[in-house]
């Protein structure tokens, strides 16, 4: 059984940030309460929108589209991949340019999730502490 996370790495003015993506949208801009706040000059105050959106097989993925959630685009767009488009759907590794020195990677990670099962037949521990000799000084 596998498991998907999203992340979204930020690079502006103000660094390097994180942001897990779990919900099922986000805000970006320089808005102060946009939910993934960017710092430029060069950045509209709604930017951007990050949609979750749902695959037939249950694994969700996130659509990202240029301006607010009324439609309204961004002053300068932004490319992704090198490309100007007004929205795309997101896939591991994907590059977001909102404006100079503004940037996103898009990261879908995959978690695997182990099962446990029996022993390898060669997985034994020769010597236990308490085999160990006691030596006193």
């Amino acid at each position: 059984m596998s498991s998907q996370s999203h992340l979204l790495i930020i690079q502006d003015d103000q660094g390097r940030k994180e942001f897990p993506l779990d919900g099922p949208v986000y805000t970006i801009g320089r808005d102060s309460h946009a939910d993934i706040r960017l710092f430029s000059q060069f950045v509209s105050r709604r930017h951007a929108t990050l949609i979750q959106m749902s695959r037939s097989d249950g694994s969700t993925y996130y659509q990202i589209n240029d301006g607010d959630s009324s439609g309204k685009p961004s002053a300068n767009g932004m490319l992704i991949n090198g490309r100007k488009v007004s929205t795309h759907n997101l896939e591991n590794e994907d590059e977001i340019v909102f404006g100079p020195q503004v940037r996103a990677i898009y990261y879908l990670l995959g978690r695997e999730t182990l099962t446990t099962g029996p022993q390898d037949e060669w997985d034994v521990t020769l010597i236990s502490p308490n085999m160990l000799p006691v030596t006193e000084d």
